[in-house]
């Protein structure tokens, strides 16, 4: 790929970007969310077309006008959200759009013969004849890999394929990689896990702001130079984090249960734990699995079915979420421009949503007081880094770092007794994160307790003090997080084994 770029109205994702793939090598595409990745694999695969920029294949001139033509290339991609069909089966999922040798009948029998013999070539065991509903995600990701292969594919693109797979999925998805290198294809994968790309990468190109800032071998460079290559500045990946000083009982979570209102296996069943302050409890587990629900029960945005909640020893269980602020409860959501803030206020306003009932912000409760609501700005902007010229800036104006630095000035200078934080570096660039890690961690030396969710193993051990993994609503245990933390055990655990060690 030569000299490729791609404008979206005033946004210029790809800025005259270099890139090429060799056989038999993963050759790795790294960059902060919104660096242009995708969109360079998107032109490769015909999803979009380049405004500037050549594609070479095998050393010719090609154009890729759709995926039907990339396909016809031996172009495939994976995509991060799988484009499979869950009432069809494997194989029918795999022959979809392709021509049949006897139309208009569909040859199920010899595709199902050819899927088999695809599957135990390169290890990826799998009935050909399940339903995808009936398949666990780590299940489905080898069925689009096998729809690549079954298309005859040379080029592999895999776009962040280990966003939703538990570490043991994650090893699985390594080697069945190298054997396909092995054969001789190019595999180009899509990540913003620096650990990832140092395990499995051949070769590493770095993309910033849709420029190429350089390629690289593993062995020529480490976590740290990448990262500063990602973000144009010297930072450091590792964590510093002082020895738990643990405190009393803060929050207590009893036979937690959240029905399913459509009817069911209920979203949350039977959790229980306790968070002491100057504590992080770490929740880890695949996306999906009842993180969120469990956070809004916290917070008061979801009605208890039956158990306990208790904040410092009273209980808020049937409390409306400003009596849990009054409790000193702290919560970061997942999603910050749906629940987190008011997208048309200012920076100003959203510091105060929280607390602009109480002085010095309002007389009486009744009338706004402008001046302290500044005033309170000026210094949280200050204190949190916020990068915004003033206070009466609008808060959509903000990229998400900073729009979640805003979230993170409100709930914490507060100094809550708990914080509950979900996912609240996602989609954050890498200085950022190291923000927010660092703001949680000082909440911790503080003495505050924290309840820390995120579908990141990796950031889950490094600045969690003990782990719980939940699978389906339900705790399979709590663990230590300690340096040479036993991942099998948590993998198993992720995928719904109960710890046998607790």
């Amino acid at each position: 790929m030569k000299n490729i770029s791609k404008r979206f109205a005033d946004v210029l994702a790809n800025d005259r970007a270099c890139f090429d793939a060799e056989r038999g090598e993963i050759h790795t595409l790294l960059g902060e969310n919104g660096a242009g990745k995708t969109t360079l694999m998107n032109i490769l695969y015909g999803l979009y077309t380049p405004d500037e920029g050549e594609i070479y294949l095998n050393g010719e001139l090609v154009k890729i006008p759709s995926p039907h033509k990339a396909i016809e290339l031996h172009i495939g991609m994976i995509h991060q959200h799988f484009m499979l069909i869950p009432r069809f089966t494997v194989t029918e999922n795999l022959i979809l759009g392709l021509p049949s040798s006897r139309p208009p009948f569909l040859q199920t029998k010899q595709a199902h013969e050819e899927v088999d013999t695809i599957a135990k070539k390169y290890g990826l065991s799998i009935d050909a004849k399940a339903f995808i509903s009936q398949l666990p995600v780590g299940l489905q990701q080898r069925v689009e890999i096998l729809k690549a292969l079954y298309r005859k594919t040379d080029l592999l693109i895999l776009d962040e394929p280990t966003s939703v797979l538990t570490p043991l999925e994650v090893t699985a998805l390594f080697e069945i990689i190298r054997r396909l290198t092995r054969d001789g294809l190019a595999v180009i994968f899509i990540t913003h896990k620096l650990n990832e790309v140092m395990a499995i990468s051949d070769r590493i190109t770095v993309l910033r702001r849709g420029r190429v800032v350089g390629t690289i071998k593993p062995g020529e460079t480490d976590q740290n130079q990448l990262a500063n290559m990602m973000i144009g500045k010297e930072i450091t990946v590792s964590l510093e984090k002082l020895p738990a000083r643990s405190g009393g009982k803060l929050l207590e979570v009893r036979n937690l249960q959240v029905d399913n209102e459509e009817g069911g296996k209920p979203l949350i069943s039977n959790i229980s734990f306790d968070i002491h302050g100057g504590e992080i409890l770490g929740i880890a587990g695949v996306d999906g699995n009842g993180q969120g629900e469990l956070a809004d029960v916290i917070a008061g945005l979801r009605p208890v079915s039956c158990g306990q909640i208790l904040i410092n020893g009273k209980d808020v269980t049937h409390c409306s979420p400003r009596e849990r602020i009054k409790r000193s409860l702290g919560y970061i959501p997942a999603d910050r421009q749906r629940v987190g803030m008011i997208m048309d206020f200012s920076v100003a306003d959203n510091l105060v949503l929280k607390n602009f009932r109480d002085p010095p912000f309002s007389r009486r409760g009744l009338l706004l007081n402008h001046k302290d609501i500044t005033t309170n700005a000026v210094q949280m902007i200050q204190e949190f880094d916020i990068r915004v010229g003033h206070g009466k800036t609008k808060i959509s104006f903000l990229s998400g770092g900073n729009q979640q630095k805003v979230i993170l000035a409100r709930e914490i200078s507060g100094k809550p007794q708990v914080l509950v934080a979900v996912q609240p570096t996602r989609g954050l660039d890498v200085g950022s994160t190291k923000y927010i890690h660092r703001c949680i961690l000082e909440h911790r030396e503080k003495g505050g307790a924290t309840l820390f969710i995120s579908t990141e193993l990796d950031e889950i051990i490094a600045i969690s003090d003990r782990i719980a993994v939940i699978y389906e609503g339900e705790i399979m245990g709590i663990l230590p997080a300690v340096e040479d933390i036993d991942l099998e055990r948590i993998s198993l655990m992720m995928a719904g084994v109960r710890d046998q060690e607790e």
